[in-house]
């Protein structure tokens, strides 16, 4: 038994409708959860870059380069790098609320972990440059330093966002309470001025 066409066009507009409503949620959930999804990528990213820039990827070779680690010849310590940056900002963040969120320890604490990480991977780029040129997997060592450098300009733009958001909430928040707090005092009589 068939749909009539006006079935049919209400079917695919109820289609269009749950598509539509899915997609706004994922972006806002993505736009209000941006240091959480930031934290996952930039712990998840680098390690596997750096699994797929290993030769063999194993246990062995992972503990291999932990063992005759070099600065300027391993790279395991760009994902830990990563992964220390990530633990930290996201501790901070899940210990904030709104006012501290604002102004203070969220900001500062995802500047100076990225601005630190930042200078270490540019100096770690800076002697790799030299041994890596005319290596195999080099493409993939210079994809995990950009990477790695994309990630922590990221924490700082996505720290500094958060950060404005709310300072905005807070001020609609403080006109709000000095309002209902005006309305509920009532207003005050004035004199009539008498010429």
């Amino acid at each position: 038994m068939g749909f009539s066409k006006e079935e049919k066009s209400r079917r695919i507009l109820r289609g269009f409708k749950t598509v539509f409503f899915l997609v706004t949620m994922v972006i806002s959930f993505l736009v209000f959860s941006a240091p959480v999804f930031l934290v996952i990528a930039d712990t998840i990213l680098p390690s596997a870059l750096l699994s797929a820039s290993l030769s063999p990827p194993s246990l062995q070779t992972l503990y291999s380069h932990f063992t005759n680690y070099d600065f300027r010849n391993s790279l395991i310590d760009i994902p830990l790098i990563s992964i220390i940056r990530s633990a930290i900002i996201i501790c901070v963040y899940s210990f904030c609320d709104g006012p501290k969120l604002s102004r203070g320890p969220y900001l500062g604490t995802t500047m100076i972990c990225c601005v630190s990480s930042l200078m270490f991977v540019s100096v770690k780029a800076s002697y790799a440059s030299g041994w890596s040129s005319g290596r195999e997997g080099s493409a993939m060592e210079t994809a995990l330093f950009i990477c790695s450098l994309a990630l922590a300009i990221a924490h700082i733009i996505v720290a500094y966002r958060t950060s404005c958001r709310e300072r905005r909430k807070l001020l609609v928040y403080k006109i709000d309470i000095e309002a209902i707090s005006a309305c509920k005092n009532g207003f005050p009589r004035y004199p009539k001025i008498v010429k």
